[in-house]
């Protein structure tokens, strides 16, 4: 595995419509487990592709750094969303910023996992927070594009480290 660089805001490739995966193989694997190893490193819950200059749909979250369980999602597609939930929200493409989001309580979602089996996975509260936040960076939408406010932030320390997406 290896550490990727993240793109940060500004970089016309945050803002492209990511292409499909059309077949998940060794080096798909691969990219997944670098962008895992980065999202760690860079102290994320979630990255996805672009933010690291592949423009595919996939990403990883893994929502409660607590728990082992990592999210590999490739080609993912909301099938059914509900409720609301306005949260904070930062990113690693964003750094020195947060915003105020607002987006689903609930979302049911289809994707490939690493294996390439089709999934469908239910997410609420946080975890369908990060699993929006992703998706949207395969549209070329950023956090600051839905927020109602956004606002500088000093280092992670004084903020209160919170969990960048």
């Amino acid at each position: 595995m290896a550490l990727r660089h993240v793109i940060i805001e500004g970089d016309e490739i945050l803002r492209k419509h990511c292409r499909e995966v059309d077949q998940v193989t060794d080096r798909t694997r691969m990219i997944l487990d670098d962008m895992v190893e980065t999202m760690r490193e860079a102290g994320g819950v979630g990255l996805a592709a672009p933010q690291v200059g592949i423009m595919r749909r996939m990403f990883v979250a893994q929502p409660d750094p607590e728990q082992e369980c990592v999210y590999y999602l490739i080609n993912p597609e909301i099938l059914e969303r509900s409720g609301t939930q306005v949260n904070e929200e930062g990113c690693l493409s964003v750094p020195g910023y947060q915003g105020t989001v607002e987006r689903p309580e609930q979302i049911t979602m289809k994707a490939l996992d690493r294996n390439g089996r089709k999934q469908v996975y239910e997410f609420d509260g946080f975890a369908a927070v990060v699993m929006c936040h992703e998706l949207d960076h395969l549209e070329g939408i950023l956090f600051t594009d839905k927020a109602i406010e956004v606002y500088e932030v000093k280092e992670a320390a004084d903020a209160g480290d919170e969990d960048k997406l």
